[in-house]
């Protein structure tokens, strides 16, 4: 199972480096879709069960819509005090906040704090969580550096917050609510909610009855 996590982890990365080089965003969208239906109704490490994987015939997703792609000016969050979120058996996450988007709130209903995820090697995380009824209660993820979830920067330093790439953290498919051996996820943070629905990305996960 060792291997099987190196190996998941090196796809993701490699899929998420392809997306970052692609010309047509829509295009990469595909590809990344395309890639993590793969990984989740085959790969060991997916967070579906083999019952699930039996039953699984690809997530749910919003329309692409280039309006929800951006590149938002980032303000420092000086002297923030880390979040600890208890991850079940793997312990505590520590969530340092470093910025603060600036640009989002018009089209979003608010702005986002990103977070630096404390331990060895960290890495930058973006849960959010919105408005509309057909998203995961809990909130998605747009980038998470431990996973290698990274869209990348333009020439001037700003992220690519690409919210069609938005996705369900693994406590979506197969929680602790659906089994004791369910997975435990760091969900959004309450600043990090936002008033608006953003209809882009992976709906909440249909489990089969």
């Amino acid at each position: 199972m060792t291997l099987a996590l190196a190996d998941w982890r090196r796809r993701v990365n490699e899929l998420y480096a392809a997306v970052r080089v692609a010309a047509d965003p829509q295009a990469a969208w595909r590809m990344w879709r395309a890639e993590r239906d793969e990984l989740l109704g085959l790969h060991a490490q997916s967070p579906l069960s083999e019952d699930q994987k039996r039953t699984f015939t690809g997530l749910t997703f919003f329309d692409y819509d280039p309006a929800l792609r951006f590149t938002p000016e980032l303000d420092p969050v000086p002297d923030a005090a880390p979040c600890e979120i208890d991850i079940g058996q793997d312990g505590i996450i520590n969530l340092l906040p470093f910025a603060r988007t600036r640009g989002l709130a018009d089209a979003l209903g608010g702005e986002l704090t990103l977070y630096w995820i404390g331990g060895y090697g960290g890495g930058v995380f973006l849960p959010f969580a919105d408005a509309h009824s057909a998203t995961y209660g809990g909130g998605r993820y747009l980038l998470d550096g431990i996973k290698g979830a990274d869209l990348g920067r333009t020439d001037a330093g700003s992220p690519i917050l690409d919210f069609n790439f938005a996705y369900n953290p693994s406590c979506a498919y197969n929680g602790p609510e659906q089994s004791t051996a369910g997975w435990v996820c760091p969900l959004a943070p309450a600043e990090n909610h936002l008033q608006h629905p953003v209809a882009v990305g992976e709906q909440s996960f249909h489990r089969p009855t």
